[in-house]
């Protein structure tokens, strides 16, 4: 029998708690990092999560038919999500509408297919597991501490920033389709990661 004290704790070195969210300037390092290494797939996942808001189990479910109609990208699309079985509308800005285009034109996307799809065949899409490898990419390749940032950053980004605009907790409830103000990013940030 192993005693309690010869056993590591499971958190042993690592950061614990909420992710932070992405400020704007990392957000166009990101964007500038992907355009110019030509990883239209990345480019056009970055831009999604943030527009989407979306947590990573539903980012990487979404089908092309979910995002299009056609050759076109939607301005607003709507989904409900895994874990609340809640419905969700995100509005999908030109920059996204313009990445996800060139990525379904350049993987030949059909609608009912999904819009990230696995390499590999014992997966139909992207598992979240190397979303999360993916994000860590992401933050890495521009200097940033990739251990501090995760999927959920990408999901805090864009509602940080509209509720530093706006000051409108319900606002920010609502497009995260959160049930209640308690699970708002804003609501677990202090003022100062506010202010920033």
């Amino acid at each position: 029998m192993e005693s309690n004290q010869s056993r590591e704790p499971w958190n042993k070195g690592k950061l614990i708690g909420q992710k932070p969210p992405l400020k704007p300037k990392d957000i166009w390092a990101i964007r500038i990092h992907l355009q110019n290494a030509c990883q239209v797939r990345d480019l056009a996942m970055f831009n999604l999560a943030i527009d989407s808001k979306l947590r990573g189990c539903d980012l990487v479910n979404l089908r092309v038919r979910d995002i299009s109609h056609g050759n076109q990208v939607l301005t607003r699309a709507m989904i409900v999500q895994r874990k609340t079985q809640r419905p969700v509308q995100f509005e999908l800005t030109e920059p996204t509408r313009a990445a996800v285009s060139a990525w379904m034109g350049k993987a030949k996307l059909k609608p009912e297919e999904y819009l990230f799809p696995s390499r590999l065949a014992r997966s139909p899409h992207v598992s979240t597991r190397q979303y999360a490898r993916i994000v860590h990419h992401w933050v890495a390749a521009i200097g940033l501490d990739s251990t501090v940032y995760g999927t959920h950053t990408m999901r805090r980004t864009k509602a940080t920033l509209i509720y530093k605009r706006t000051k409108n907790l319900r606002a920010v409830q609502l497009l995260l389709g959160h049930s209640k103000l308690d699970y708002l990013p804003c609501r677990t940030m202090s003022r100062a990661e506010l202010a920033s």
